[in-house]
């Protein structure tokens, strides 16, 4: 098989895992509270940014690289749960009798304000970040079409998605998470606590943004303020390709999308690497609003 083939085709792979642990945030939060939080994009980059100043403190203490890394994931999966928490506190529960515009826009000013505040505490500027899987090693022969960090990216993310799924399926804290995105007051009458249930939802959504963020920057090697407007639109349109609310939906919509842009740079040109994401977002939103594994809402008159 062709060697550039195979490799657009992890390359894919590896967008495409990306993709999906930020669209994994969008579609929990919709599929309990039917609402987008447009500020989780900022919650990756944020973790992306907490992720650099432990990984450059622990670096300065000559930890080793794969201590640098676990410390740098746990902090920035730590506090990115706390942003996710507070968002939710301040940007949503006020709001959640209010009309649907409401938490909108302020989801939207919440995601304004985070960029503004990173850019006064940090930099408006790109900053190098540490490449933490530098020991790693694959065979000779794969390392022609895959390199170590993409094989890393790959299979945490199809881990998480699995541990999601099995966690959503199989543990009360789940089971109360579907019954509320089935039907909130039913399940509040019957016991289920829906403001610490949806708090936990963007806390999970969170987590997950923040394991990307360590990923991706630790194989890319930088970061700035931006870097979660256009990952957090992709994430968006993954998440709406495999039908917005529907967990193995926005796995399957990250891979899809991380697929098509890998090999429309590959053989068409990378000039037009957003283009075809957007593109795809509108085509959906045309002629299939529900995604490949999303459901048609029929609302009573």
């Amino acid at each position: 098989m062709d060697l550039y083939f195979l490799e657009l085709f992890f390359s894919g792979l590896t967008r495409g895992g990306i993709y999906t642990l930020i669209a994994l945030g969008y579609t929990m939060v919709y599929g309990i509270i039917g609402l987008i939080n447009f500020a989780h994009g900022e919650i990756y980059m944020i973790a992306a940014f907490i992720g650099l100043t432990f990984a450059g403190i622990f670096s300065i203490l000559q930890f080793s690289l794969i201590s640098i890394l676990l410390i740098a994931v746990f902090f920035a999966m730590l506090f990115s749960a706390a942003y996710g928490y507070t968002i939710e506190k301040t940007a949503y529960k006020p709001l959640r009798q209010a009309s649907r515009l409401a938490p909108l826009i302020s989801a939207i000013g919440m995601s304004i304000f985070l960029r503004e505040y990173v850019i006064l505490a940090q930099t408006p500027d790109f900053l190098a970040f540490p490449m933490l899987f530098g020991d790693l090693e694959l065979p000779e022969f794969m390392m022609d079409f895959i390199q170590p960090t993409e094989t890393i990216i790959i299979l945490v993310s199809f881990f998480l998605v699995g541990i999601l799924l099995l966690f959503i399926k199989h543990t009360k804290t789940g089971k109360a998470m579907r019954a509320i995105s089935q039907d909130r007051e039913m399940a509040m009458l019957l016991g289920v606590n829906s403001d610490k249930i949806i708090s936990f939802t963007f806390m999970v959504g969170s987590l997950l943004a923040a394991f990307g963020a360590i990923l991706i920057s630790a194989h890319i090697g930088q970061i700035n303020y931006n870097i979660g407007f256009i990952i957090g639109i992709k994430a968006f349109t993954a998440a709406v390709l495999g039908g917005i609310g529907s967990i193995p939906g926005a796995a399957l919509g990250g891979l899809t999308l991380g697929l098509i842009e890998s090999f429309a740079t590959g053989y068409i040109s990378s000039d037009y690497e957003d283009v075809f994401a957007f593109g795809i977002l509108v085509l959906i939103l045309i002629f299939k609003p529900a995604g490949f594994l999303g459901k048609k809402e029929h609302k009573k008159v």
